[in-house]
């Protein structure tokens, strides 16, 4: 029977554990973080207030996907409605647009100036779309663009979108856990050590040797005291970002293959959390940040996701999402400071007086996001190309471990199809085609596989 190792306890990776584990395989699942499960989609405990890293939806078109997700957590999956706003120039927009509070919003004059942006882009469209820019230009036209979009656009990835790949433009009820996200993992955690599979949290990988005469792997890991460990694996399946990982292999990757692996790009991210009095003034799920002036990205409102993200119903909590890159700037601000600007700028916002402010916490998130860069595309290939010939049991899922802009029903499903080609050895899912335009290929019933993936604008919708 294969034993496998599994590195990230996050979504993809707990998942792979999950199903492997009701199948009856070993797995170990090994978590650089000492305490917390779920890795993008956990959620923090501050003083009774829950604050996720990110907003996380539940929401599949897959009908196993969505079952697993009803085992797991049953009853305490609850669902409230989907509402989203833009800001910019002092005015909230829904999102999707709506033409007629698009037109009252900017007036008469700029709406027709963008009218006539957008008839023209639909008569004279980019013929080959290669960046961001050029792909929104198309459907909107460029004065609107340059006004609803390229400002927030540009303040989440830390570049110009002419730099993003058209590849980001995928097109386009809110199901939840009623303690936030991070409920379904840690009890999806729980479930896999009841059915006999071990998690280890603070253990780091430093490298994986692949053994090709026996086929087996040899894992090392450095724990949280310093000590090291070592793990014997069948099967690797890793959702750790490729820039790290492949370094670890042994034996050593290619030149070419080590060059495409540093040259992939992430974008980091800070979320202040601010506790206040209930008002009222803020009832949707979240508000993209289009303001210039505003540092912040996305200001998010836990409570209308789950009233019992607040144990106190005279209060409720906020996360501010700052994008940035570790390093100088906003990454290495103090935890004060940036509770500071996230007051002033909820202030400026016009959700709140930055005084109702009664407490604050602040939660860094590196590689939030894998960057669309011109050229990643074919970084990835040349990762992937030379894993599968030379690490046949080894198996990337998930956002950051396949380095692709993955929901969190995609980055599940990567996992469960790739427990499925360990279970049965068919070797059938090519799971780099999920989140594809194109959908994903059937390779046949007994895979139990079905989805059309979609995706949106914004990161976390």
């Amino acid at each position: 029977m294969a034993n496998v190792a599994i590195i990230g306890a996050g979504p993809a990776g707990l998942t792979a554990a999950y199903h492997l584990a009701k199948h009856g395989v070993p797995v170990k699942v090994l978590e650089a973080d000492e305490w917390q499960v779920g890795g993008i989609s956990r959620t923090i405990n501050y003083k009774g207030f829950r604050f996720d890293t990110g907003g996380h939806r539940f929401s599949s078109q897959s009908d196993r996907v969505a079952g697993l997700w009803k085992e797991i957590l049953g009853d305490e999956m609850i669902e409230e409605p989907r509402s989203s706003r833009i800001l910019f120039g002092g005015r909230l927009y829904s999102y999707p647009l709506k033409p007629v509070e698009v037109l009252m919003n900017l007036g008469l004059a700029e709406s027709v100036r963008c009218g006539l942006s957008y008839l023209k882009a639909r008569a004279f469209p980019e013929k080959d779309p290669r960046s961001l820019e050029d792909w929104v230009t198309n459907q909107f036209g460029s004065r609107l663009f340059r006004i609803l979009f390229k400002t927030y656009t540009e303040k989440v990835w830390g570049m110009r979108c002419k730099e993003i790949s058209a590849d980001w433009a995928v097109r386009d009820g809110v199901h939840c856990p009623r303690l936030g996200p991070g409920m379904m993992w840690e009890r999806c955690a729980e479930r896999v050590r009841r059915m006999g599979g071990e998690i280890l949290m603070g253990h780091e990988v430093s490298s994986c040797s692949w053994n090709s005469e026996v086929r087996q792997w040899r894992v090392e890991c450095r724990t949280a005291g310093g000590e090291s460990k070592i793990v014997q694996a069948s099967h690797i399946v890793s959702s750790a970002p490729p820039k790290e990982f492949v370094a670890s292999l042994r034996p050593v990757v290619s030149g070419r293959t080590l060059y495409a692996a540093q040259s992939l790009r992430y974008r980091d991210m800070l979320t202040v959390g601010l506790i206040l009095p209930e008002s009222g003034r803020f009832a949707a799920n979240w508000i993209d940040v289009h303001e210039p002036s505003l540092l912040v990205g996305r200001i998010r409102n836990y409570k209308s996701w789950s009233l019992g993200m607040a144990p106190d119903p005279a209060y409720t909590c906020y996360g501010l999402e700052y994008f940035c890159n570790r390093g100088p700037g906003l990454w290495s601000f103090s935890d004060e400071d940036l509770i500071a600007l996230a007051k002033k700028e909820l202030e400026q916002a016009g959700l709140a007086r930055a005084a109702d402010v009664v407490d604050g916490c602040v939660i860094r998130q590196p590689k939030a996001y894998p960057v669309y860069h011109k050229g990643y595309a074919a970084h990835v290939a040349t990762i992937r190309e030379e894993l599968q010939e030379n690490y046949p049991t080894l198996h990337l899922v998930g956002r950051n471990g396949m380095h692709r802009f993955l929901n969190q029903d995609q980055a599940i499903k990567t996992a469960l199809l790739s427990a499925d080609d360990i279970l049965t050895s068919c070797g059938l899912h090519d799971v780099g085609h999920v989140n594809q335009d194109a959908g994903y290929p059937e390779p046949g019933p007994e895979c139990d596989q079905q989805e059309v993936c979609v995706g949106q604008l914004a990161p976390g919708k």
